[in-house]
């Protein structure tokens, strides 16, 4: 496959065969599937892709809560992240040139990592010294 450069021209490709990967990957899959019924996929897609042109070429295309999105699917685990994030590099390396995998990956693993941080992050649970959070605030000892 060709390298192309990174431009609102070919996110839709790029995002097309990503999503392709992960709707068939044994762990997202099925994820996506209970999530986004095949018939939603075209519009799910112009969100994606409008989502991704905002945050990397600031169109201003997106206008959702994609935090809000992900939490209520109420399934999602920190390994759901990781492969979400493997398969984006590999697909992201089979399209783009070097450099603009990193953007992309750079790009990707802060949105991961606010994502994560808001769905896992639970200071009252882990016992963090300023949650005040310790074993009697969750029932036995901080984990």
């Amino acid at each position: 496959m060709t390298r192309t450069a990174l431009d609102d021209d070919s996110l839709a490709p790029f995002l097309a065969a990503f999503y392709g990967r992960v709707r068939g990957d044994p762990l997202l899959g099925p994820v996506f599937a209970a999530a986004i019924p095949d018939a939603d996929w075209p519009r799910h897609m112009a969100t994606i892709e409008a989502f991704w042109s905002s945050v990397l070429f600031r169109t201003g295309r997106y206008k959702g809560n994609p935090f809000g999105r992900h939490q209520a699917l109420g399934v999602l685990r920190p390994e759901h992240f990781a492969r979400w994030l493997a398969l984006f590099q590999e697909t992201a390396a089979a399209h783009f040139t070097p450099e603009d995998v990193a953007a992309l990956l750079d790009r990707a693993e802060r949105i991961g990592a606010s994502l994560k941080a808001g769905l896992f992050f639970r200071p009252e649970i882990a016992g963090a010294p300023d949650s005040g959070a310790g074993p009697s605030a969750t029932g036995g000892p901080a984990t």
